[in-house]
């Protein structure tokens, strides 16, 4: 037990040393506040500049698919309110207005959209048609997207992986831990670290993309209705965006309770 004890204590000392407490975002009238732990030595700007590399492959090989939508009417319209929705960013991170943002839309069967660090967005055509979504439901998909941009939810995941990889081996040299132990050690930080802290930053980009949409002049009950139409997607094969993003009771009745919060902003940017 003790020496259990002085495993955990290494970890964490080994941990912590690397990183160090940020805020990302301001927090808003949804007050989205919590402190974040990234590693020192992986920096916004490389997690960006290498995101920005992947996009580019990504982009450029549906490109040579004939499959990068760029003057349709959908694709139009996504670029629409990604404008609308990308100046309201700075409300949450003012540096974010001088990312380098992209839009893209992708003809394919896929029910998903991301939005990587940097400001890097993609959407496929088969959520936006599949779903039948409205505007009001594209800039809810896109603001919950921004907002894990924007909360470099991507770069606190790499710098927590990192972290825990530095202390486990840290941890195994210098204890002689066996390969046994060192895979419990795995499997306890995945269950009681990981899981909490992404079910968390989902959450926060529900929140955050919410008051964003709200703000651009979308209807923020329109989030309700697009986890609706997830869920109901769901009850076959769960498409690619619930297996990250999963929609439940709870979720749903969290983004009720929050609407009140982002309904004057919806008001007051609609006259």
């Amino acid at each position: 037990m003790k020496k259990s004890l002085s495993v955990t204590a290494l970890a964490a000392a080994l941990l912590l040393a690397g990183c160090q407490a940020v805020n990302t975002t301001s927090g808003g009238a949804v007050g989205v506040d919590r402190k974040q732990y990234m590693f020192s030595m992986l920096s916004s700007e490389e997690v960006n500049q290498s995101y920005a590399q992947t996009y580019k492959e990504t982009v450029t090989a549906a490109s040579s698919k004939g499959k990068l939508e760029k003057n349709t009417a959908d694709a139009k319209r996504l670029q629409a309110i990604a404008n609308r929705l990308i100046k309201q960013a700075p409300n949450f991170r003012p540096d974010s207005a001088q990312w380098q943002w992209e839009v893209n839309l992708i003809d394919s069967p896929e029910l998903n959209a991301n939005c990587g660090p940097g400001g890097k967005i993609i959407f496929y055509s088969g959520l936006i048609e599949t779903l039948k979504l409205s505007d009001d439901e594209i800039a809810a998909v896109m603001g919950h997207e921004i907002a894990h941009a924007l909360r470099e939810h991507g770069r606190e995941a790499m710098s927590k992986a990192y972290g825990i990889e530095i202390a486990k081996q840290g941890a195994g040299a210098l204890l002689g831990l066996s390969q046994d132990v060192m895979g419990l050690t795995d499997y306890a930080v995945q269950y009681g670290m990981t899981l909490p802290n992404s079910r968390s930053n989902e959450n926060e980009a529900d929140l955050i993309g919410l008051e964003l949409a709200a703000r651009a002049g979308y209807d923020p009950n329109a989030a309700v209705s697009l986890w609706n139409k997830m869920a109901k997607a769901s009850e076959g094969a769960p498409p690619e965006f619930m297996s990250t993003h999963p929609s439940s009771d709870s979720r749903i009745a969290s983004l009720k309770a929050a609407i009140p919060k982002v309904m004057p902003l919806y008001q007051q940017a609609k006259h």
